[in-house]
């Protein structure tokens, strides 16, 4: 019989290797955990597992915010919410150089902020924004670059479901998590705008100034935006001031991206339906990664190798913010691999502990221990940096979910193209990491100011 450490180590490199030949990460954990638990345990408490822990993990209410959300963006990319988001930011940006790769960055940032999945935004607003994009003869690189890392903007600017995720991995509140991923997608929006105007610069033939508009489109462009921002305001807001909790505010937004669709026409039965099915289908895989993880964290937890690897850390006498610098690195390495939400059930479990015993859920001291702030703060500070991090896989190859996605949209830009374009992005998202590691009170200050109202 194996050592459980060895085991341990061989369970995880197996799990990668499924994961490369393309088995599905739910099933693959669910494989690795349940044959790890009865190597361990027996067959007999694997079965006793799967009896009640599915119904355990899906039976949570904050789970419930889930489809909520899922729907949410399901409806509003049916009910125009992106040309409307779109046409408003380019109105307003176009006439600028670069102002149309601006105001489709804008475009993301806004349908993120109602849908909460980087695949559905970048694909969405990329059926959107690509036309016009070629339209004022953006270069390949630039079009494509730009759309597929503005759909990253999703993962992060809240409401997001792998925000709501982590949350509910390390115990987190999720308004607090809300509130502090605001500020540095905020800040995401403005670096990937700053990189855009900086890119023109260096190549001005990438992307040109249409002109701007007349005032009559300016003015029904701008007025397009009002429900937009309404719907955001109200979900958001509620959440927020403390009127409602992510789950009534989700169904809400629910509701009013239906009735904005029902009244502008653009949501027939049919769209419900599909709408539905897409919820269902997305739910149940996110449900299943789900069980896979517990199920791996739960065999993990026996064989003790998370407590292994912080007493390890611990031992070897690292600065904690040198440990942390590894981690991210490490985050970012393995979203090469496998998508963000995979990645954060699957990491997050293991990676979270050692921080805690490096934290002590202490503040620093005179001789420099821990992170300088409690348990609390670091899970919300932590989760922002992961996220981050996170993101930067659905841009980098051999995976880069999002550039696939463009890719599939803009097939006379070679793939090669798209990741040369999103690489300025990958550079301001790097920037962005930098700004929050040396300044935690970018995500740290509005929770804060919230827990004081």
């Amino acid at each position: 019989m194996l050592d459980p450490i060895t085991l341990g180590i061989l369970a995880l490199v197996a799990l990668v290797g499924l994961i490369a030949i393309r088995m599905p990460i739910a099933y693959a954990m669910i494989l690795v955990g349940g044959i790890g638990i009865a190597l361990v345990n027996g067959v007999a408490p694997v079965f006793n597992q799967l009896k009640t822990l599915a119904y355990g993990q899906f039976s949570v209410y904050d789970l419930s915010v889930v489809p909520m959300f899922i729907l949410m963006g399901a409806l509003a990319a049916k009910a125009g919410l992106s040309q409307a988001l779109f046409r408003g930011a380019n109105a307003w940006l176009g006439g600028m150089r670069g102002g149309t790769a601006m105001a489709s960055i804008a475009g993301c940032a806004g349908f993120g902020a109602v849908c909460g999945s980087s695949l559905a935004t970048a694909s969405t607003m990329g059926r959107v924004a690509l036309p016009e994009l070629a339209r004022y003869k953006y270069s390949g690189a630039l079009a494509t670059g730009t759309l597929a890392a503005g759909g990253v903007l999703g993962i992060l600017i809240p409401p997001s479901v792998v925000l709501i995720i982590y949350a509910i991995i390390v115990e987190a509140n999720i308004v607090s998590m809300f509130a502090a991923a605001l500020l540095p997608g905020l800040l995401a929006v403005v670096l990937f705008i700053l990189t855009i105007a900086i890119y023109v610069r260096v190549k001005p033939g990438s992307g040109p100034a249409h002109g701007g508009v007349d005032r009559a489109e300016f003015r029904a462009a701008t007025v397009g935006l009002i429900p937009v921002l309404a719907i955001f305001g109200v979900v958001l807001g509620g959440i927020y001031g403390g009127f409602y909790n992510p789950t009534p505010a989700a169904a809400i937004g629910v509701a009013l991206v239906w009735i904005y669709g029902a009244a502008t026409r653009q949501i027939r039965f049919a769209d419900i339906v599909d709408a539905l099915k897409e919820t269902a289908s997305s739910t149940g895989m996110i449900y299943l990664i789900l069980l896979g993880a517990e199920l791996m964290k739960i065999f993990m937890s026996r064989i003790g190798l998370p407590q292994a690897t912080a007493e390890w850390i611990l031992a070897s006498g690292m600065a904690p913010m040198l440990v942390l610098v590894l981690l991210l690195v490490a985050l970012i390495l393995l979203g090469c691999l496998m998508d963000s939400l995979s990645m954060i059930l699957l990491v997050i479990p293991f990676f979270w502990p050692v921080l805690v015993e490096l934290n002590g859920g202490l503040y620093m001291g005179a001789d420099g221990a821990g992170f300088g702030m409690s348990t609390e703060n670091l899970k919300i500070w932590f989760g922002i940096l992961a996220l981050i991090v996170v993101e930067l896989g659905l841009i980098t190859p051999p995976v880069g979910m999002n550039v696939f996605v463009i890719s599939s949209m803009a097939k006379d830009v070679p793939m090669s193209e798209t990741f040369k374009g999103v690489m300025p992005f990958f550079g301001a998202e790097m920037l962005r990491v930098v700004l929050i590691l040396s300044f935690p009170a970018l995500a740290l200050w509005l929770p804060q100011v919230m827990a004081g109202w």
